[in-house]
């Protein structure tokens, strides 16, 4: 069995996230970004499945800009493939 594992590139759940000036959103520069904390569970679980033979492969994948290749490096050092 396959498991694929949907990853998310979210602001660190350590920093304090800051308002724009004009109230327009969330001001995302100069902060430190890393995998969804839930996301992290999800891909602990299938390395456990893996390792347990449960599991053939596991499938990290990500949407969005090319700064995600730093959440899908984080689901590879975990275990993913």
């Amino acid at each position: 069995m396959k498991i694929l594992v949907a990853t998310k590139r979210v602001i660190d759940h350590n920093v304090r996230p800051l308002v724009r000036a004009d109230g327009g959103g969330v001001d995302i520069r100069n902060v430190k970004m890393s995998m969804n904390p839930f996301d992290e569970v999800a891909v602990e679980a299938a390395v456990r499945l893996l390792e347990a033979g449960q599991a053939s492969e596991i499938i990290a994948v990500s949407i969005g800009p090319t700064k995600c290749a730093e959440t899908l490096r984080t689901a590879l050092a975990m275990g993913a493939s």
